[in-house]
């Protein structure tokens, strides 16, 4: 899959805004909803996009001041996304929801001055700019999805969907290395039908592993919203259920999904 970056940016806002359209209006009490993330209300989950949009930002603009907070983020544990999300939770919502806004906003702008093949520091590796509004984009989707199903209603359809199928696909090998298992070189097959009646495939056409189903299934697999058994998808060998079992589409300390619970 080639980048077509101009394309993905459009996709991040197209994302973003069916956010913010969902927050507007809000009563206080909605806000302190909980979402399927255990211990997170959908307020957690607006800071929490709002928080990394700004440290996003800081690492294209300033990347030495963005290390040093990185470092100290990470020095007092892995748990930093709970920690965070707990500073934040006595914001008043019609700040929380201005906060999002004004470093969504911001970092847009960022994203769309920047080359995207230039490189940036993050949360261990450095990354391509491209990379990073992926994973801005996959973040976004994942967060949205639990605030939608806390407020009960459906996720609108997605633009961005074959972006972040594709990062969990690109993911394969990290996945892996993150639970630290061996990474497989038995290829895997993933057939995905799209909300636009197209078919988005990866892999050889031949491989005996096989995922195929929705693209939205998928990217709830990934995104460990949903465990794949509790989807529609269609699992064949071994390697591909291994992998979909600790699928992890972002980084952040190893996690996996176990059916009828949610990882941050």
């Amino acid at each position: 899959m080639s980048l077509d970056y101009p394309r993905l940016l459009a996709e991040l806002r197209h994302e973003s805004q069916r956010l913010i359209e969902h927050l507007d209006g809000l009563t206080p009490e909605q806000w302190e909803l909980s979402t399927p993330a255990a211990g997170w209300s959908i307020k957690d989950q607006v800071t929490h996009l709002a928080f990394f949009d700004d440290a996003a930002v800081l690492a294209m603009s300033d990347p030495s001041a963005f290390r040093v907070q990185a470092d100290a983020l990470v020095s007092g544990g892995m748990d930093f996304p709970d920690r965070i999300a707990a500073e934040y939770r006595g914001m008043a919502p019609h700040n929380v929801q201005g906060w999002f806004i004004g470093a969504r906003t911001e970092l847009q702008r960022e994203l769309n001055d920047r080359e995207p093949k230039s490189r940036m520091a993050w949360f261990g590796p450095d990354m391509s700019v491209a990379s990073n509004a992926t994973a801005r984009l996959m973040e976004t989707w994942a967060h949205a999805h639990d605030v939608y199903d806390a407020l009960g209603v459906e996720h609108p359809t997605s633009i961005g969907l074959r972006s972040i199928a594709h990062l969990g696909v690109s993911t394969f090998a990290f996945s892996h290395a993150l639970h630290r298992l061996q990474v497989p070189t038995v290829p895997v097959r993933v057939e995905l039908s799209s909300p636009f009646e197209e078919t988005w495939s990866w892999g050889p056409e031949d491989a005996a592993n096989r995922v195929t189903g929705t693209a939205s299934d998928f990217v709830l697999v990934v995104t460990q919203r949903r465990h794949w058994t509790e989807t529609g998808l269609r699992v064949e060998g071994s390697v591909a259920a291994n992998w979909l079992d600790i699928a992890q589409a972002y980084a952040g300390a190893a996690s996996r999904r176990a059916p009828q619970a949610v990882n941050q």
